[in-house]
């Protein structure tokens, strides 16, 4: 009689915690974002410059590049911690999205959201994890004026 194995499915479940930040608005911008996986490890994190945009547009970019680590990871799961009230109640249709800025990104994110089994939080700026998303995008945005100062 022959072994029967089973293949149990490697649930990849993560936490996904980004924050974008604008010096004016629109302004200099730039997102960060934290990947924690199931034991509350950090696995990734990120950060850019953007340019002159909005902080609506920074917080969706952190959003999809934190999103974007995930998919490379082969991500099922992810709770996704922002602390922009206005881009978690958009992604969960609480708010219409009325800016033309703002609607290809969050049709980009919806599209990537529902290929995984995803929930969406709003947490207070407080939050650890946020603030030291939060943190990360000052930095970066302290990186580029110190580059461009140095350019000069």
């Amino acid at each position: 009689m022959g072994l029967i194995t089973w293949a149990i499915p490697l649930v990849m479940k993560f936490q996904l915690f980004t924050d974008g930040g604008s010096r004016g608005n629109p302004g200099d911008s730039a997102y960060a974002y934290i990947v924690l996986d199931q034991d509350g490890e950090e696995v990734a994190s990120g950060s850019n410059y953007l340019g002159v945009m909005t902080n609506n547009e920074a917080e969706y970019h952190g959003l999809l590049a934190g999103l974007k680590e995930l998919l490379k990871r082969g991500a099922a799961e992810v709770d996704v911690y922002m602390d922009s009230e206005l881009v978690i109640k958009q992604l969960k249709g609480q708010y219409r999205v009325k800016a033309a800025n703002l609607l290809p990104l969050y049709r980009e994110a919806v599209g990537i959201l529902t290929d995984m089994k995803a929930k969406v939080h709003h947490v207070p700026r407080e939050n650890d994890m946020i603030g030291k998303a939060d943190a990360l995008v000052n930095w970066t945005l302290d990186q580029h004026r110190l580059a461009r100062q140095l350019r000069r």
